[in-house]
């Protein structure tokens, strides 16, 4: 039987039993060997745009005998399925700005589909934004920490398979210490983090925080005076982020 990552296990585990899947960039076919394997889907659709990730899921396909289940395709996106072939996408590993891409550019595909599991290795505001301007809610977030890498893994379901609104998620509410966190706070750091804030969540944060502080230095050294307005907004987006996790470690260490 096969083993997953702690990231690629923790994905599966959202893919509800019996599902059609189709996973997109789906490298060696693990994710949905795994769950065939394990009898927990019906079918699966195994994408891959570029041919050596293709071989390689179609020979993991084939030393499985998993052919009858997952059909291994050559192909960009979601170009791979067809409208009302799958119930469930998942699409891991890659940018959140190209999955926002691939979903956009294959809006006609979604038919049908009732659940998105996205995994998006950066740009999750890209993500997030994209579920939110086309009527998808989010219904989780997860955050972990593997191999020096954190990931966040985003659950979503079309807007009438919810009662729970995009209003409702995005709603501005007041963290505490006059700090609230409007729509654009939530895209950017997750409004379930932001609800429940967990020990991985403070250690990404405040990594993208040096990240910004080593931008901010970079843009200091510079001569050039279009630098000055590029420094400001990263000085703003430093000081929104710091007073954000400030609020909440207070928080979270009154509670404990």
């Amino acid at each position: 039987m096969l083993r997953l990552s702690k990231r690629l296990e923790m994905i599966a585990k959202q893919v509800p039993e019996g599902s059609r899947m189709a996973d997109i960039g789906s490298d060696h076919a693990l994710l949905p060997s795994y769950l065939a394997e394990r009898g927990k889907i019906s079918k699966a659709v195994a994408g891959e745009v570029n041919l050596g990730p293709y071989q390689a899921a179609a020979k993991q396909v084939r030393d499985a005998v998993l052919g009858s289940l997952i059909d291994v395709r050559l192909g960009d996106g979601l170009a791979v399925i067809q409208p009302g072939e799958v119930d469930v996408i998942t699409i891991a590993g890659m940018g959140g700005a190209l999955i926002a891409a691939i979903l956009e550019a294959g809006q006609d595909k979604l038919a049908g589909v009732s659940m998105l599991i996205l995994q998006p290795n950066v740009g999750e505001s890209f993500v997030r934004t994209w579920l939110l301007e086309h009527s998808w809610v989010l219904i989780r977030e997860q955050i972990l920490e593997e191999d020096g890498k954190i990931y966040e893994i985003l659950t979503a379901v079309p807007a009438q398979h919810t009662e729970l609104t995009n209003g409702q998620l995005y709603e501005s509410r007041i963290l505490g210490a006059g700090i609230t966190a409007n729509e654009e706070l939530q895209l950017k750091l997750g409004p379930y983090f932001l609800q429940e804030p967990s020990a991985v969540w403070f250690h990404k944060w405040k990594l993208e925080l040096d990240k910004l502080e080593m931008i901010r230095g970079q843009l200091a050294r510079s001569s050039q005076q279009e630098t000055r307005s590029k420094e400001q907004l990263i000085e703003s987006e430093i000081k929104q982020i710091k007073e954000v996790l400030a609020c909440l470690q207070k928080d979270k260490a009154s509670f404990n």
